[in-house]
């Protein structure tokens, strides 16, 4: 008989939770509530709010907004987006991630004390959590997205290096490793460890859920990065991962001499959506 187990260690991490928690309550009102892009990297989980009431709206869009209520997801904005909201008699409900915050505060006063230093993030270009980031720096850190972008920094000059809070340990520490190796005597480096745990603890816990398994199905965003990473994770250890968006894609072919069946997701993934994936299959 097929067995399918659902990963107590995916779905949403604390940050995307809160987020979630927020729009329902000021949903309940039945008052208008925007949010400042999707609230979470899922379209399923985007839908199911925007049939509550919630609207996507983007930057061009709150420029010319005016009297609203706003929410800002988990991932953080820049300081411009609170200066827009203040101008245009905009009300915020923050649902910053408090470990983004507490990074976004980090960079401001690294860069407030010492603006001629490199502000290094390694992070995604255009995510908006790195936007977030860079914001803070009056667009001036540099942004590396992974190990060979290292090259382009200037080791005669001071380097303060900071992490996207739900990139890979390892990638990171290579970094670090480098610009040790290679940073003047007559430089400053210091490297700050601001991966979220919860986020980063989940790459070895996937690895040992997808070995377990037959076969793998990972539900996830195609716009998640912290899906990407996982997902990843998932295909190293168990080349039968599939990466899908929700139980229509999942292909009958797939389950052929399969014993057990392992459903997991991202940070971004709602835990009703994998238990759809598993009632698929069960009355497929």
């Amino acid at each position: 008989m097929l067995q399918i187990e659902i990963d107590n260690g995916s779905g949403f991490c604390f940050g995307v939770t809160t987020a979630i928690r927020k729009a329902e309550e000021e949903l309940a009102s039945g008052k208008p509530l925007y949010c400042l892009g999707d609230i979470v990297h899922n379209s399923m989980e985007v839908e199911r709010l925007h049939e509550k009431g919630l609207i996507t709206i983007n930057h061009s869009q709150l420029a010319t907004l005016h009297d609203a209520k706003v929410m800002l997801r988990a991932h953080g904005e820049p300081p411009e987006t609170y200066e827009t909201a203040r101008r245009n008699n905009i009300e915020i409900i923050d649902a910053t991630c408090p470990v983004v915050l507490a990074l976004q505060r980090r960079i401001k006063l690294q860069y407030d004390a010492a603006p001629e230093a490199q502000i290094v993030i390694f992070g995604k270009n255009g995510h908006a959590e790195v936007l977030g980031l860079v914001g803070q720096t009056r667009q001036n850190a540099i942004v590396i997205e992974k190990f060979e972008d290292v090259t382009r920094l200037d080791f005669g000059r001071d380097i303060y290096l900071y992490s996207q809070t739900t990139k890979g340990l390892d990638e990171f520490q290579d970094i670090i490793q480098y610009i040790k190796e290679h940073i003047s005597p007559c430089a400053t480096f210091k490297s700050f460890d601001t991966i979220c745990r919860q986020v980063a603890n989940r790459i070895p816990n996937i690895a040992a859920f997808a070995v377990r398994h037959d076969l793998i199905l990972f539900v996830s965003g195609r716009k998640s990065s912290n899906g990407k990473v996982l997902f990843g994770e998932c295909l190293r250890v168990n080349p039968n991962s599939h990466l899908i968006e929700s139980a229509e894609e999942i292909e009958k072919q797939w389950l052929k001499d399969v014993s057990t069946v392992g459903i997991c997701g991202a940070t971004s993934t709602p835990k009703w959506l994998m238990e759809e994936c598993r009632d698929a299959i069960l009355t497929g």
